[in-house]
């Protein structure tokens, strides 16, 4: 079977709501990104997105909580306590995250997601989104994206409002992290066994990444009934372990992207990719992330706007360019 062949066989395969298969998953990201073929898959994978999702979009706004080293010391993030790059501690107000919650909400982003680092106080965050479900109206969802935690918080987090988790088993577990795997895969279980909706990409994808692993971590959040999936890369931060080896390139990204929303079909039907482009969005992605507040992909802590500039407006204007019309519900 040559590629157009597999490309138009993956889009059938997603459209009858079943998973694509692992060796067809690889196949598709072998496929050279700068072939003519790479720009076939992503104009089917836009064609089915068009199915799928009916030309929605959302925007997905975070707000990182807290600037603080983390003695974790993932080999790609710049809270490592062992890189120091962290010089001073911060962390947003009650009343700040309120008001950017309302900003975002009042922007049309159906995602509200508080991030933390992996120590945050998990009451002190069940109090905080419960202050936002109480105080911003609205008929966004909000999510987080925390440390580990047990079926018994995630009930807790569900009283308080929370309706979303992003949690992920990341590319090469234990060997660029120093998390267990195990305890990444049991608070997955956690949130499968709970009323909390999970969000799980393929992260954070770098160019020492073999297809094989990529394909093997999609299907990792597919086995965890993840509903929103997509792709974010590697960013190289000066001073990370990582922080040498270059970024993929904006096809490459767009073209991961693509396979999986072939590859999830009607199972994840939100695809999202961080950082945006606008070739993904034009190769099937209809989600993007707006970032603020404290930054584990940069060397500073920002709540005065958005990272890179990436704004919800720009956000807008890419998704129309690209033929999606942006909902800040689910429809």
């Amino acid at each position: 079977m040559n590629n157009l062949e597999l490309i138009k066989k993956a889009k059938q395969i997603a459209l009858s709501g079943k998973l694509l298969d692992r060796e067809s998953i690889i196949s598709l990201l072998k496929i050279d990104p700068a072939s003519e073929d790479c720009e076939f898959l992503g104009r089917t994978a836009r064609e089915a997105a068009s199915i799928i999702c009916k030309d929605r979009a959302y925007i997905w706004a975070t707000i990182g909580l807290d600037h603080k080293s983390c003695s974790m010391n993932c080999d790609f993030c710049s809270f490592g306590e062992k890189w120091g790059i962290v010089k001073d501690e911060s962390e947003i107000s009650g009343n700040e995250i309120i008001k950017l919650a309302h900003k975002y909400v009042n922007e049309g982003a159906r995602w509200i997601f508080l991030r933390t680092t992996q120590f945050y106080s998990l009451e002190k965050l069940s109090k905080s989104a419960e202050k936002i479900r109480n105080t911003v109206p609205g008929e966004y969802e909000l999510g987080v994206n925390i440390g580990e935690f047990d079926e018994e918080m995630a009930k807790k987090l569900a009283k308080a409002g929370v309706t979303y988790v992003y949690h992920s088993l990341r590319l090469r577990e234990g060997e660029n992290t120093r998390f267990s795997a195990k305890d990444r895969l049991s608070t997955l279980e956690s949130v499968k066994n709970s009323p909390l909706k999970l969000a799980f990409f393929v992260e954070p994808i770098g160019c020492e990444h073999s297809n094989e692993e990529i394909a093997d971590i999609f299907l990792t959040a597919m086995k965890y009934d993840s509903v929103a999936t997509g792709a974010m890369a590697r960013v190289p931060v000066p001073g990370t372990p990582l922080g040498n080896l270059p970024a993929l390139s904006s096809k490459r990204l767009a073209q991961i992207t693509a396979v999986t929303r072939l590859a999830a079909g009607y199972n994840a039907p939100d695809i999202c990719l961080h950082p945006a482009s606008e070739i993904a969005l034009k190769w099937g992605a209809n989600v993007v992330a707006v970032e603020t507040g404290a930054l584990p992909r940069d060397t500073y802590s920002n709540s005065e706007g958005e990272w890179r500039g990436f704004d919800t407006n720009t956000a807008k204007i890419w998704f129309n360019s690209s033929g999606y019309k942006v909902f800040s519900k689910v429809g």
